[in-house]
């Protein structure tokens, strides 16, 4: 295995001071037992030894030292998905909610925010999908592909293609209320809450194959085909 640098800055000092005090106790009381208690010195060496074992794999994630940590390397931070106005889990507000079929929002798509992206990404490309439709394959709110790589958000109201706010050469594609644009929740009156699963995908071509009038089935296969990563945040919403 080829030899990985390390990181300083990634290394948790509280933890590493932790397990030296552990260390430096457990060499204390070792030289006061073996002369005296061998065999009570090799028991606890082994008790010792055992917890800083599971330390080390299990707490939380292994030790964040490169080179300690479950699979003998560096766990990278990873794609991330945010929004100042959508918390994970929580309820989306009525600004973001469709207008039409009985709701009463105002439709506004709202800021999204990621980080991570990993290194080989070529375009971006962002979803907006109801797993809890009751159509037999969900409902698709918002399509919009080939931002470019160095995109790191979408400022509110990029979902409205008459305003010009989605990044430059981006394509809205077809949502299934038949407009190509963002829509937002609005499901049937007395329904549980639905979740909104907010998906960024890194792809590693330049652009997908699609236009604006292609099908959701068709967009979502190009973007599982060509995805580097994804990471999702997800809104719920009931009325």
């Amino acid at each position: 295995m080829p030899n990985m640098p390390i990181d300083w800055t990634s290394v948790d000092w509280v933890n590493v001071g932790l397990l030296a005090a552990i260390a430096f106790i457990a060499a204390l009381i070792g030289n006061i037992l073996i002369f005296k208690h061998r065999f009570w010195a090799a028991i606890l060496a082994g008790v010792l030894f055992a917890a800083v074992y599971v330390f080390l794999m299990y707490y939380p994630h292994g030790l964040a030292v490169p080179g300690l940590k479950t699979g003998a390397r560096a766990v990278p931070a990873g794609l991330a998905l945010a929004s100042p106005e959508i918390s994970p889990g929580g309820t989306i507000p009525e600004d973001h909610v469709f207008r039409g079929f009985g709701c009463n929002g105002n439709n506004i798509s709202p800021e999204l925010r990621w980080s991570g992206t990993p290194s080989g990404t070529k375009s971006l490309a962002l979803t907006v999908y109801d797993p809890d439709a009751p159509t037999g394959s969900g409902w698709w709110h918002w399509l919009i592909v080939n931002m470019p790589p160095t995109t790191t958000f979408l400022p509110r109201n990029a979902g409205d293609p008459k305003l010009g706010l989605a990044p430059p050469g981006s394509v809205q594609t077809r949502n299934d209320f038949g407009g190509t644009s963002y829509g937002g929740p609005c499901p049937p009156q007395g329904a549980r809450q639905h979740r909104y699963q907010f998906t960024i995908f890194a792809l590693k071509v330049d652009k997908v194959p699609v236009e604006e009038s292609s099908t959701p089935a068709f967009v979502g296969f190009n973007l599982q085909a060509n995805a580097l990563a994804r990471a999702t945040l997800t809104g719920l919403y009931g009325r």
